[in-house]
């Protein structure tokens, strides 16, 4: 599983790069988001994608209802149970996000240089000449020779079912368009974005509060992906909500990256919120199509630096409908994977594409040549020296584990921990190895009951590049004494040796708690 000394800063002999790839229990140790819909929402289905390689499951909720989605969850928790793989749960908002309804769902033909009304008057039906929207407010944010982009990519993955329009003229609370090119709009919904205009809409709508407060807590979401978010301010507005919702104060929240906004107040979100989404679809249109590799490449510099997921979406549009991504999407993923990302998501291409499973799959073999031959040791020098000295004391054993396990080339890294924090720090540094994270629950009362920690914990590493939890028996405390950590030792090393990833006279990097003490050690199995 973990990388050969192979570089791209070294000569490769070109016949290297035809050599089959050797298969692994772990597909990529970069992780995969898959939404779910139409084309994965069987039992069935979802059980492929789980053993193709995906590890948290999204839920947009932009369309469709909250038994809808309920139904595809209580698939994937059969699928959970049939492939005995964990699957954490994502809760997309809808967030401020501008819609074009079509109520009759016929496709409407748009012409190049045409006039094209949008009006918020939703009573009217979409044609050619007049689209209704779902916002009031248009009409005093935009003014003549501004850029609105309408398109179908959340369904389609596609952008020859989008559109360009610029602001020709404002009457009343209508907004007058020339089109800028031909494109068919089919379907009910259409998504509308201004650019680099700030819409005065809340992140965290009523209906999004509204889901969030009964499918989001009575399924104990492990993640919240707050769409648009544009400033710090809106993170701890969510996080302040969640609070409220019992067992919700545990879920994590990743902030969106959207729009202009968003990229301005970065570095203030970042340190508010427990990961980054970069969404390029939109960003795309807010940005200058030059400037978009840079917001990406410094974002995900600037997450890894903070030890906190980088997500990326918007890798592989065409696998919406084809078996196989164009070349500029695989080396695009790859790119990502080089950047440091932690993982990639997938909206249509497996909401509604018509290969989810081959997609996920690809992604994947894409995702595990690229670590191959990313560069560890010139990120591990980069990662201590923006640490600094003096280091924190849990900071000081990752790295030491870290380098420890690269220097005796072990196969794994073994960590202990009960909040997941440890575990986080040490794929930080992006050890060439996979890292087993053994969560130990912990017992909690509420005067009432009493109940285990761990699950939330175990899941939320589920979208970290390189980590991969296992829940302990609650039986062994945090607190644990010698015979009880070499009890649940053996538990992770027999763990490892099912998954393939261990195997005898292999050295194991084990990171613990002893009493008090942090402990790093280096075991060499015998047979």
């Amino acid at each position: 599983m973990h990388a050969t000394n192979l570089l791209l800063e070294e000569p490769i002999r070109m016949a290297s790069v035809l050599e089959p790839s050797k298969s692994s229990f772990f597909p990529a140790m970069t992780k995969i988001v898959g939404t779910l819909g139409p084309k994965s929402r069987s039992a069935k289905v979802i059980s492929q994608c789980l053993e193709a390689g995906m590890s948290v499951a999204r839920f947009d909720f932009s369309w469709e209802t909250i038994e809808f989605h309920q139904e595809t969850l209580e698939n994937l928790r059969v699928a959970v149970k049939s492939t005995k793989k964990l699957c954490a749960v994502m809760l997309d908002t809808v967030g401020p996000e501008l819609q074009v309804l079509n109520k009759s769902e016929q496709a409407i033909f748009l012409e190049a240089d045409a006039l094209v009304v949008l009006t918020p008057d939703q009573n009217q039906d979409a044609t050619p000449k007049l689209l209704p929207i779902n916002f009031s407010g248009l009409s005093k944010a935009v003014k003549k020779g501004d850029t609105i982009f309408i398109g179908q990519y959340l369904f389609t993955g596609s952008e020859t079912t989008s559109v360009w329009l610029e602001v020709d003229e404002v009457k009343g609370e209508d907004v007058v368009c020339v089109t800028k090119n031909s494109a068919t709009l089919a379907g009910s919904l259409f998504t509308l974005h201004v650019a680099q205009i700030r819409i005065d809409l809340p992140t965290l709508s009523d209906k999004d509060k509204q889901v969030i407060s009964t499918w989001g807590a009575r399924n104990k979401i492990d993640f919240l992906s707050l769409s648009y978010t544009r400033h710090s301010e809106d993170v701890r507005h969510a996080r302040e909500y969640l609070s409220k919702l019992g067992d919700l104060h545990q879920t994590q929240i990743f902030a969106k990256i959207e729009n202009i906004e968003g990229l301005t107040h970065f570095d203030e979100i970042l340190q508010e919120a427990d990961g980054i989404i970069l969404s390029r679809g939109n960003l795309g249109v807010d940005l200058p199509p030059e400037k978009v590799f840079l917001f990406q490449k410094a974002a995900i510099y600037k997450c890894n630096m903070a030890g906190k997921p980088a997500v990326i979406t918007r890798v592989v549009d065409s696998m919406t409908d084809n078996l196989r991504p164009t070349r500029a999407e695989a080396t695009d993923v790859a790119n990502a994977v080089l950047d440091g990302c932690d993982s990639i998501l997938l909206g249509a291409e497996t909401l509604r594409g018509l290969y989810p499973v081959e997609t996920i799959s690809i992604v994947g073999k894409i995702c595990s040549e690229a670590e191959k031959v990313f560069n560890q040791d010139l990120y591990f020098k980069k990662t201590v020296k923006y640490v600094g000295e003096p280091m924190t004391h849990l900071e000081s054993i990752a790295s030491t584990a870290v380098r420890a396990a690269i220097k005796v080339k072990a196969s794994v890294i073994i960590v202990f921990t009960s909040s997941g924090r440890a575990a986080r720090l040490i794929a930080k540094y992006r050890p060439t190895m996979p890292v087993l994270s053994v969560v130990i629950p912990r017992l909690k009362t509420n005067q009432l009951r009493w109940s285990f920690t761990g699950a939330f914990e175990a899941r939320q590493s589920l979208i970290v590049r390189g980590l991969f939890p296992m829940l302990a028996d609650p039986r062994h405390p945090a607190e644990s004494t010698n015979a009880t950590n070499e009890s649940v030792l053996k538990v992770a090393l027999d763990h490892g040796k099912t998954c393939g990833v261990i195997k005898s006279h292999d050295r194991v990097v084990i990171c613990q708690k002893v009493g008090d003490h942090s402990v790093v050690k280096i075991l060499e199995l015998e047979d």
